[in-house]
């Protein structure tokens, strides 16, 4: 759109034409951004770097993302894979955050993967394209999923601390996911002016409670102090029925957490200079909040209840148990689960937040069904309000699973890291494969050094992680602990195979033909 129409659009909303043009759509600069990318501003522009990083820290939400799923570490071997795990996957996920970043700076626009790998393809773009947003938008959805239904069963393990006997039903704890949705649609929905302040409560918050919970779980120890070389090393294999290959199973919750490093790209459109504000959010996410997740993992090693205690929390859910016994009191073990609550409910409005703009950018390109209603902006409230509707209402469908087979649900989890991870890698490997022609250019690159090891690390990496996500925690394998992720994951593929069959095959042509930015 024109320059004039930018402030015929401003115009029409409660700030004057001149306050539309540098707040509402942006700078002359921002207009320019997205009309070479090849679309219109229509989103409120009310974020900054620091902005952006505190709501990428909010999604990975450091002492829920690890200790929600810490029973997967357990399992996995306890204290060894808890500690070196954690470092581990700094590394590795870190290679996948520098080689998003120089694609976001490239091609600084909400619909991130989907659009890289459509510009940088040289054939069957459109085909490539709409695989990769199916894949995108599956695994932006499910992963939200994975948080609302985690906080769900985080409020029901915290329940058990007064009442051991008690085990929420598959019912009581829908009813507790549906009211997470809820009100974090409402808060979504209504309250985006005040988000980006929401996220930088977020940071702080969390920075407080890491500290709190060093302080209390070190002092207190009600369950005895490990020597430093028991806490950092210990590794029993008994658990999980691997064998050698159980530590990798221990690195599910530190991979889990950092899972969603790309999906702050959907923000593009809410910042200003995205092409560089965007890309150093992405690439800091994992050094800042892996160097804070330190404080938070090495209290808990040191502290450890045994391992075969823990493998039986109610709910299979580690840490309220953990803060329970350490503590020596349900008082104290809600205490410290409160506030990893808190960083929860932070954590599902961000990631909530990221996932619609990823729906309404798919959209936005007549990807999925009835698009045109979820590409709708309400300039009233400044967010795409009808995707924010479809992210939560799928979200909700989709928990219903539970009802019937808790092991299905589980499998969310897992193709929500999956997809994500996948929708990464093709990107990625396609500027890899035309020896990074397009982000050699970038405004923020790794250089012809850096750039194409984290990008070989980051795809070898990927490949695994979806090998590891796929496989069971506990051996042998039953059908309550089979994991049904790689099947649930084709399930999706399939009904997007068939949409492109039925209607994108003639339709979809993909989002708009652009050379991106330069330097």
């Amino acid at each position: 759109m024109a320059l004039e129409d930018e402030k015929i659009v401003a115009a029409d909303s409660p700030q004057s034409a001149e306050e539309g043009l540098t707040i509402r759509k942006g700078s002359v600069d921002d207009l320019d951004t997205l009309n070479v990318l090849g679309y219109r501003p229509e989103l409120t522009r009310n974020r900054s770097m620091f902005t952006l990083l505190f709501q990428s820290l909010a999604i990975a939400a450091i002492p829920y993302g690890e200790g929600g799923p810490l029973i997967s570490a357990i399992f996995g071997g306890g204290q060894l894979s808890i500690f070196v795990g954690w470092i581990v996957i700094l590394v590795l996920n870190e290679c996948i955050a520098l080689s998003l970043g120089e694609l976001a700076s490239r091609f600084p626009t909400s619909a991130g993967p989907y659009y890289w790998a459509f510009q940088i393809a040289k054939t069957h773009k459109e085909f490539v394209s709409f695989l990769t947003g199916w894949v995108w938008l599956v695994g932006n959805w499910t992963i939200t999923l994975s948080v609302n239904f985690g906080f769900a069963s985080l409020i029901g393990a915290t329940v058990s601390m007064y009442h051991a006997d008690w085990t929420p039903k598959a019912w009581q704890l829908l009813l507790i996911f549906y009211a997470i949705c809820l009100i974090t649609l409402v808060i979504c929905m209504f309250c985006n002016r005040w988000l980006p302040m929401v996220d930088t409560i977020c940071a702080g918050w969390t920075a407080i409670s890491i500290l709190i919970i060093l302080i209390c779980l070190s002092v207190k120890a009600d369950a005895g102090r490990h020597s430093a070389s028991y806490a950092l090393g210990h590794y029993d294999k008994s658990l999980s029925g691997w064998g050698g290959f159980t530590f990798f199973i221990g690195l599910l919750p530190a991979a889990y957490t950092f899972s969603a490093i790309g999906m702050i790209s959907a923000m593009a459109e809410e910042c200003d200079h995205p092409a560089t504000k965007v890309p150093t959010a992405i690439s800091l996410c994992v050094p800042v909040g892996g160097f804070a997740g330190l404080f938070f993992v090495l209290p808990i090693c040191f502290t450890l209840p045994p391992l075969a205690d823990v493998s039986a929390a109610p709910g299979g859910q580690a840490l309220p148990y953990i803060f329970n016994i350490v503590m020596g009191s349900p008082g104290g073990g809600l205490g410290l689960t409160f506030l990893v609550l808190m960083i929860t409910m932070f954590c599902s409005i961000s990631i909530t937040v990221a996932a619609s703009r990823c729906t309404w950018a798919f959209a936005r390109d007549d990807a999925i069904p009835l698009s045109r209603l979820w590409s709708k902006v309400d300039t009233r409230l400044g967010v795409p309000a009808w995707a924010i509707v479809l992210t939560t209402v799928v979200q909700m469908l989709l928990g219903l699973i539970n009802l019937g087979s808790s092991s299905a649900f589980v499998a969310f989890v897992s193709v929500g890291v999956m997809a994500l991870a996948i929708s990464y890698a093709v990107p990625i490997a396609i500027s890899l494969y035309y020896w990074r022609a397009d982000v050699k250019s970038a405004l923020w690159n790794c250089g012809p050094i850096i750039g194409p090891i984290v990008n070989i690390i980051a795809l070898l990496w990927i490949a695994f992680e979806c090998v590891l996500f796929s496989m069971p925690t506990v051996l042998p394998v039953t059908e309550v602990s089979m994991n049904y992720a790689s099947v649930v994951l084709v399930g999706f593929m399939a009904m997007a195979g068939v949409w492109y069959v039925v209607y994108a095959r003639k339709a979809y042509k993909g989002p708009p033909e652009s050379d991106g930015l330069k330097a």
